[in-house]
């Protein structure tokens, strides 16, 4: 596999991606990090890997991650049943605490690990950290679930000012000092919007969005915010995606230029994004 390419190959391969590393240097790029590519350890090297790399060419890169799994298993081993309210995790006090265990302790100091050991600068935030991600209550019901009500950006622009790759966790507080779960995808929105992100990067478990969600053929490589009303309208924007693509809604009108959602299972998909003409999954622009 090692000479599978030529040294004339491997030349001709930067070459091409010359011009998109012109475009992208100084620019800031939002990852969304989460579902599968962050449970396979192969995937996971490498997307890491893909980021300290973007960070060497001078794209500034913030990493954004939930960890969803990690909790229910963290959850399971204590013996605590979720419960769902219309498809979303109850969070009382006792799961909120074992969400800050796990979201703002394993998971982001394991990746703020991998980033430095790939030879990157990483530094771990939570949205508590400098009250970066200021929420409250989204429904009673839910309990320490998050509704953002504001994102102050200063520390994360602090650290990439400094040459630090930011790796957030997406926890919120309010005044009072309570602390929220909040969704991964709305979190990414925010940060991306209030930093004038150039993209916005949201790695899912399928191609992107698909006409026919059995078909990966089907794939929609480009979208606009009112060809996106008019898949909600028929159909085809449904179930889990219909708030993902709210987000990337969101994302645009809060200022990001460009959003993908892609298939993070697929090895270097976001060097295919931002470093090839053909792209991956699919993009949502104004």
């Amino acid at each position: 596999m090692q000479n599978a390419f030529t040294n004339a190959e491997r030349a001709e391969v930067l070459t091409q991606a010359l011009p998109n590393i012109r475009k992208y240097n100084g620019k800031i790029v939002v990852v969304k990090y989460g579902g599968n590519a962050m449970v396979n350890e192969t995937l996971k090297q490498q997307v890491m890997e893909d980021i300290v790399l973007l960070r060497l060419i001078g794209v500034r890169v913030v990493l954004v991650h939930g960890g969803g799994p990690e909790i229910s298993d963290l959850m399971d081993k204590l013996g605590k049943k979720p419960t769902f309210v219309d498809g979303l995790r109850v969070t009382d006090a006792e799961t909120v605490e074992i969400a800050q265990m796990v979201l703002a302790g394993k998971v982001n100091k394991t990746l703020v690990g991998l980033l430095e050991m790939k030879g990157g600068r990483a530094i771990g935030l939570s949205g508590i950290d400098g009250h970066l991600i200021e929420a409250k209550q989204k429904d009673e019901r839910l309990g320490y679930v998050g509704e953002i009500t504001g994102i102050n950006i200063a520390p994360v622009t602090d650290l990439m000012e400094k040459g630090y790759i930011p790796v957030i966790s997406t926890l919120g507080c309010d005044k009072e000092g309570n602390t929220y779960n909040i969704n991964g995808d709305t979190a990414a929105a925010h940060i991306a919007g209030a930093l004038g992100a150039e993209r916005l990067i949201m790695m899912t478990d399928i191609a992107g969005i698909l006409r026919d969600k059995d078909d990966p053929t089907t794939l929609i490589p480009e979208l606009t915010i009112g060809e996106t009303d008019e898949l909600f309208k028929s159909g085809v924007i449904s179930g889990g995606m219909i708030p993902k693509v709210n987000c990337c809604v969101e994302a645009i009108h809060g200022g990001v230029e460009r959003v993908i959602i892609m298939d993070g299972r697929v090895p270097h998909s976001i060097l295919m994004e931002l470093l090839t003409d053909e792209g991956a999954g699919t993009m949502v622009r104004a």
